[in-house]
């Protein structure tokens, strides 16, 4: 499945599954096949995305950390899978939530 986020202000944005899950988790909204953010809500939730960002940078700074002590015990010349960060995937939806506030339009998915 596909969550399509729509807003008269801004143009769609797409995103799979889990990552629109989790991130309408982060914002304290249902999962749900349908749902609305009103621009009342809007400013709340581009605070969670925000909060969450800096929750996961903290937690893989530590782990970065962690590894760099077990490195120096045993090097190792590979570096592990790139992955995408939460930042980096919430960047697009907080800009739509912003213009969107700023219109006062609503942002909606599965309608």
């Amino acid at each position: 499945m596909l969550y399509k986020f729509k807003s008269k202000a801004t143009g769609d944005l797409i995103m799979l599954e889990p990552q629109g899950k989790h991130i309408l988790k982060l914002i304290g909204k249902e999962s749900g096949a349908k749902g609305i953010i009103l621009p009342s809500e809007m400013l709340m939730a581009i605070d969670a995305l925000h909060a969450a960002v800096t929750q996961e940078e903290l937690a893989m700074q530590a782990s970065k950390e962690a590894a760099q002590g077990e490195q120096e015990a045993k090097p190792v010349a590979v570096d592990g899978p790139r992955t995408i960060s939460l930042k980096q995937r919430v960047v697009p939806f907080i800009d739509m939530l912003r213009r969107a506030h700023a219109e006062d339009k609503e942002v909606v998915w599965g309608v």
